[in-house]
Parts: structure tokens; C-alpha cells; sequence
């Protein structure tokens, strides 16, 4: 049985699926809209975030809730109290998002980098469009030992994460020139 944080749903982002998350960037999807609606000064953000919260903790029936589907309920929620051009200007949101790169790896297979890097590419390009900000990559280590095909770590495995690094941290940069940003973070070396 999978334990819910506050008995939300898990929500679906892209092909990933996020069950431990807090709910700031509710609050920050409803500010950024807002904002582009140029209604800066809108007093009822905390009110609304409030209420989508007690939706999501109470009253949603859903154990598996897509994000775009939450965003539509959003948008119906504040055409509902008059806040029509909020509405249109909402845009997915996603939670901070764990990726771990062992599966991309073992797809990839021993001495497919190349692979393992466009599947990379690819997977944060889905991710950024479905509304993901901000990306926590684990299981390097483990990754590189896959496509080294090898289970003792060498100079070889230390060159191959270095090149993970190295494309996660350009993507990274690439990203900060977005109208929508993709933060990357890479997990501490043990």
C-alpha cells in the first residue's frame, strides 16, 4: 500500500509519477498567472491555494491525478469566481521531480552512450513540457557502471560521469535563456 502525504493524490507528470510533494508551486502557477494577467496585486492567491489543497486532500476521488487535469480543474475553479483572464493565463506547474537515470541506462545498454544521452535529451524535453521546472537526477553512479558494463569503478566510469555531469550542467545553462527554465540538480557524490 503506497502512504500518501496528507491523502493527496500521486499526481502524473509526463511518465513519472510524484507522491511525496508540498504545495508551493501551486501557489507560484497561480502568482505566474496572475502576474501575466497583469493583476499583480491580487489578494486571493492564498485563498485559492488553500482551496486547491483541501480539494487534493479531501475532496478529490482520485488516487492517480494528471497534472493537466488538476491545472483544468484550476482554471474552471477561477472562471467560476470571475477571474476569467487569470484562467487563460495558467499554465502547468509541476512539483519538484525525481528522475533516476539507472532505467535510461540499462535501455541504453553497455557501451550505448549515445543513446543514453539522447534518451536523456529527449526525456527532459518531455518533462519540460509538461510543465516539470525543476529535476533531481539520482542514480548516477549506478548509471555509469551500466554503460561501462562493469561492476568495479575505473578512470573509465570516472570520465563517462563526468560527461553526465557535464550534459545535465550545459542542459542546465541552456535552460536559464528559457522562457520556462528546467532547473537540473545532480545528486552529492558518495
Amino acid at each position: 500500500m503506497i502512504s500518501l502525504i496528507g491523502n493527496r493524490p500521486a499526481l502524473q507528470i509526463g511518465r513519472y509519477q510524484v507522491i511525496d510533494y508540498d504545495t508551493a508551486w501551486l501557489d507560484d502557477a497561480i502568482r505566474r498567472a496572475a502576474h501575466a494577467a497583469d493583476h499583480t496585486d491580487f489578494p486571493f492567491i492564498s485563498e485559492i491555494h488553500t482551496g486547491i489543497v483541501q480539494y487534493l486532500e479531501t475532496k478529490c476521488p482520485l488516487r492517480l491525478l494528471h497534472l493537466d487535469d488538476l491545472f483544468d480543474r484550476m482554471r474552471r475553479m477561477l472562471v467560476q469566481i470571475g477571474c476569467v483572464t487569470i484562467a487563460e493565463k495558467l499554465e502547468p506547474l509541476a512539483p519538484p521531480i525525481t528522475v533516476s537515470l539507472i532505467r535510461a541506462a540499462m535501455e541504453a545498454g553497455n557501451a550505448f552512450e549515445l543513446a543514453f544521452f539522447e534518451s536523456l535529451r529527449n526525456e527532459l524535453e518531455d518533462l519540460r513540457r509538461a510543465g516539470a521546472e525543476e529535476i533531481r537526477f539520482v542514480g548516477l553512479r549506478e548509471s555509469t557502471l551500466i554503460l561501462r558494463g562493469t561492476q568495479k569503478w575505473d578512470k573509465h566510469c570516472d570520465t563517462l560521469l563526468r560527461e553526465i555531469h557535464q550534459f545535465l550542467i550545459a542542459w542546465d545553462r541552456d535552460q536559464k535563456a528559457a522562457t520556462r527554465p528546467l532547473r537540473v540538480h545532480l545528486e552529492p557524490e558518495r
